[in-house]
């Protein structure tokens, strides 16, 4: 799916996304669209203090370290019926087989504030992501959904690095990712890939709401670098990413 056929169009059916995944192992969801069906569930009348909580994400000192530096906090969730429970703080684990750069070892980050994590707007969001790939995974009971907040910035000399671990999977069974707010920003291209590298897809996120779904089992994905389109004033691409591995 290109960039050029997800504004101006009418609302796509939940069951035709849905559908687009089971197939293609990914789907773009324009923004209008994503929070109509989260309002569904309930209003988002927190959603600007959701927002501002990215002002307040802690430095990613694994990064850091190799001068690629960004800001996130995390936060791990257990969903198993209609419930969702936020388990203890916890560190971020990959193998070197999904993350090359910072795979094999435990990765503790600043934890989600306790606003945030019991927001209607999170809580929306994440009843959405088990809702939508239920279906995909019917024999499935429980999910471990692990909640990732990322602010990307950029410099003129600098450019933000989005995934610096380049195309890759994530080593779980489905991920949405959901833009937050962007600032200041040019190009942030996600790319989907088939397993031998082929590119199958590509769309910006642009917008508050605007939305990946993809089956992590079955595709690759990344995301370009982004540099400001202003270098004298501050740029930031803000998401929220949740990842969904079966626990029952």
């Amino acid at each position: 799916m290109s960039s050029g056929s997800r504004h101006g169009s009418a609302a796509p059916a939940l069951a035709e996304v849905r559908a687009r995944v089971r197939e293609a192992g990914f789907a773009f969801v324009d923004g209008a669209a994503m929070r109509g069906w989260l309002e569904r569930r309930q209003t988002l009348g927190d959603w600007d203090a959701f927002a501002a909580s990215w002002d307040r994400l802690g430095p990613d000192p694994y990064l850091a370290r190799v001068g690629r530096q960004r800001r996130r906090r995390h936060a791990v969730f257990a969903a198993e019926g209609e419930a969702l429970r936020r388990e203890p703080h916890q560190p971020h684990y990959q193998t070197l087989d999904y993350n090359p750069l910072q795979g094999g070892i435990e990765r503790w980050f600043e934890p989600v504030e306790d606003a945030v994590a019991g927001s209607a707007s999170l809580r929306a969001i994440l009843a959405f992501a088990r809702d939508f790939f239920a279906p995909l995974a019917p024999e499935v009971s429980a999910w471990r959904i692990e909640v990732h907040q990322f602010r990307i910035e950029a410099q003129q000399d600098r450019p933000g690095q989005p995934t610096p671990e380049g195309v890759h999977r994530d080593g779980v069974d489905y991920v949405l990712v959901l833009m937050v707010d962007r600032r200041n920003i040019a190009s942030g291209t996600t790319t989907i890939h088939a397993a031998d590298g082929g590119e199958v897809g590509s769309f910006t996120l642009t917008r508050p709401f605007d939305a990946a779904l993809v089956d992590d089992a079955r595709v690759f994905h990344g995301v370009t670098p982004v540099t400001p389109l202003d270098p004298r004033q501050p740029s930031h691409r803000d998401v929220l990413v949740a990842t969904l591995r079966r626990s029952g």
